[in-house]
């Protein structure tokens, strides 16, 4: 845990600036020519019409396809076109385009996401996964987002629910899950160089190739690597977190038969990272200071996804996968193994009625040797995890009025069965619109730090002067309980016309047992040495409350060259000790560690000569525990397609100003950085 460090102030938001880049966009279209530039191997999401994009399956909400339009949730999907489009290097950085996500940077490795508010480093109530993987770790629950390093131009589509997910995907999809699938490998044939350049992303390169092997049988492999440059601290010194990735993997997706298909996938990687952490140097006499550390990081998974289609209205599918990785710091050093069996059948059960079910088991098992600063009890720990779920969507008047029901039990190690029910109704008055209502139950399973952390905070000469140090430790509860939400939902998806498109959704949950930090009276430790008087902070779950607010989104087409999407968030959270709990830290941290403000504005312009431009302005209201200011982050992009398979791309992040603070989470692993205004280069070329 940081210590309170000096405020800095970000920038406010900067309207004048935003005006130019629409008035630039609209010069831009009135001066361009009819001619457009070279399409790519990729699909051009940008020909497509607003009602197509409404229209594309979604499987996140349902476990099965549906149209994104019909969807009872608040669903966000980026596109393959939309990563272009971005000038994004990262995933995280994508993710910063969907209303009511929190994304904030920490340093140059680390990001902070969340969904409807509680976002810190490792946020706990947002469930991660890569084409059916989760990436979700039980040592510090959340997402380690420097090893998630997707190739972006392998990504079909990232599907984006804020709100609970636990009927279908089980404990931790509580304020949301973020499904990411790539492409089928006969979907990337032929070759790929991709070779970036720039001011932080000091060295980007990525080689591809896919092809067939017999009749049946589509693959790809890649070799990807990356170099990070360090960011800045907050007085201006290095933070010493520079970071390089090396990783490479394939996928195979064989047709086995007419009913038959498998997909084989993997991938593995090596690298390391830096960061300052503070760190307990000595107890007796107390010294804490900052220390630079090195962490390795190293990993692979291997995941096989079998279907059988029994016929047009009866499916099964057969997932399995090992995920295996090892990081070293910065803090304690983990081993983790987990292996995983999940079961899915679909079929329709007379004319009106689509069942889905489906079983699954997972088994995680770490070796984790801690440090003097952060520990677990016991260090090795093997968990398991058996679900079954089940779910119905009813049509009640066809082509109209559809209800989703259903539920997720599962029976995890630390606290048993739990039951994460759902209700959604979607009615489609016209083709042009949908109305859709939820109540969903779910819940956040304690992972490892909640029941066996032990980490040292601080230590400090004794006031009354006796001489004996102090130190503040904070523990882990082995009877931690679940975190609970209750959630209410509505929304609405409209098509006024061909050009405009709105998405509109509306959320208050309640909130039980969240996680406190409860005192306990000070104790004498004569061993082991020294000597030392231990002022204990236990995590308890004596906190509850309520949040409340909701996300919009729009896609305007105000010309056949120009596409405004602006969005807009807001949250707001009210939080309660309960009269047990002595906690007198949490709720505001909690409260003031979420924007309550968030917005945005993306412009796409398709220019002549096989040209296009991209600007996108985000605006993150203040975190005022945290003393971070508000802030506007400004990127844009200038694309050429210099030739049918090659393109040349000039990108700025982060332009309003020099640097600013994003993050400085009082419970983060690492020291925050400034993110700083950056600038790169890349280069793409397909081939055969």
């Amino acid at each position: 845990m940081h210590p309170r460090r000096t405020a800095f102030r970000g920038q406010v938001w900067s309207r004048r600036l935003v005006w130019c880049l629409v008035a630039v966009s609209l010069i831009a279209c009135k001066t361009s020519s009819a001619q457009t530039g070279q399409s790519s191997p990729s699909r051009d999401l940008s020909q497509m019409s607003i009602e197509d994009l409404m229209n594309i399956q979604v499987t996140s909400v349902s476990k099965k396809e549906q149209k994104m339009s019909q969807a009872a949730a608040a669903i966000f999907v980026i596109t393959q076109e939309d990563i272009r489009r971005s000038g994004a290097a990262n995933i995280p950085d994508l993710l910063r385009m969907v209303p009511g996500m929190d994304v904030s940077q920490i340093n140059a490795n680390s990001w902070a996401v969340s969904a409807r508010g509680f976002n810190n480093q490792f946020s706990d109530k947002l469930l991660v996964l890569i084409d059916g993987r989760a990436v979700y770790t039980p040592l510090l629950g959340g997402v380690n987002w420097d090893t998630q390093d997707v190739p972006l131009e392998d990504i079909e589509r990232i599907e984006v629910i804020r709100g609970p997910g636990g009927t279908v995907w089980g404990a931790n999809a509580v304020n949301g899950v973020i499904n990411i699938l790539t492409k089928k490998a006969g979907d990337t044939a032929g070759g790929l160089l991709n070779v970036v350049g720039g001011t932080d992303a000091q060295a980007v390169g990525l080689a591809q190739y896919g092809g067939k092997i017999g009749s049946g049988t589509n693959y790809r492999i890649f070799s990807k690597f990356l170099n990070h440059d360090s960011l800045p601290e907050l007085d201006g010194s290095s933070g010493d977190d520079r970071w390089n990735l090396l990783h490479g993997g394939f996928r195979t997706d064989s047709n086995i038969s007419s009913k038959d298909s498998l997909t084989v996938q993997g991938d593995v990687y090596v690298g390391n990272e830096g960061a300052t952490i503070i760190h307990l140097f000595s107890i007796d006499p107390p010294v804490v200071d900052n220390l630079d550390v090195r962490d390795g990081l190293s990993g692979g998974n291997i995941l096989g996804r079998w279907n059988h289609t029994f016929s047009s209205r009866s499916g099964t599918t057969f997932q399995f996968y090992f995920d295996n990785y090892e990081r070293s710091g910065p803090e304690s050093h983990e081993t983790r193994n987990t292996i995983d069996f999940d079961f899915n059948h679909r079929w329709a059960w007379g004319s009106r009625q689509d069942v889905v079910w489906g079983a699954g088991y997972r088994q995680t098992w770490s070796e984790d040797a801690g440090t003097i600063d952060q520990a677990f009890n016991p260090s090795d720990t093997s968990l398991h995890l058996f679900n079954f779920f089940a779910q119905d969507t009813i049509t009640l008047l066809p082509g109209r009025l559809f209800l989703t029901a259903g539920s997720k039990i599962e029976d995890s190690f630390y606290t048993g069965f739990g039951l994460e029910p759902s209700v959604r109704v979607a009615w489609t008055p016209s083709e042009r619109l949908t109305l859709w209502s939820a109540v969903s139950r779910a819940e956040h399973t304690p992972d490892q730090r909640d029941a066996g952390l032990v980490a040292s905070l601080a230590a400090f000469p004794d006031p009354g002067g006796a001489g004996t140090p102090v130190q503040v430790i904070l523990f882990g509860s082995p009877q931690f309980l679940p975190e609970h939400v209750l959630a209410y939902e509505t929304g609405l998806r409209a098509e006024p016309s061909g050009r405009f498109s709105i998405d509109v959704s509306a959320f208050f949950d309640r909130y039980d047992h969240l996680q406190s930090l409860e005192p306990g009276p000070r104790v004498f430790e004569p061993s082991p040495a020294p000597a030392r008087f231990v002022m204990p902070i236990a995590f308890g779950n004596l906190l509850y409350g309520t949040t409340e607010g909701g996300e919009v989104s729009a896609s305007l087409k105000l010309t056949d060259r120009w596409t405004l999407s602006p969005g807009y968030a807001f949250l707001e959270m009210h939080l309660h000790p309960k009269p047990s709990s002595q906690d007198t830290v949490s709720v505001a941290q909690n409260e003031g560690s979420s924007p309550r403000h968030q917005a945005q504005l993306r412009s796409h312009v398709d220019l002549p000569h096989g040209l296009s431009w991209d600007a996108s302005a985000y605006f993150v209201g203040a975190l005022p525990m945290q003393g971070v200011a508000s802030y506007t982050r400004v990127d844009t992009q200038l694309r050429w397609k210099i030739a049918e398979r090659a393109e040349f791309s000039v990108v700025g992040q982060n332009l309003l100003r020099n640097d600013h603070l994003e993050s400085m989470d009082q419970l983060t692993l690492v020291n925050s950085s400034l993110i700083k205004r950056g600038a790169y280069a890349k280069i793409i070329w397909w081939f055969r």
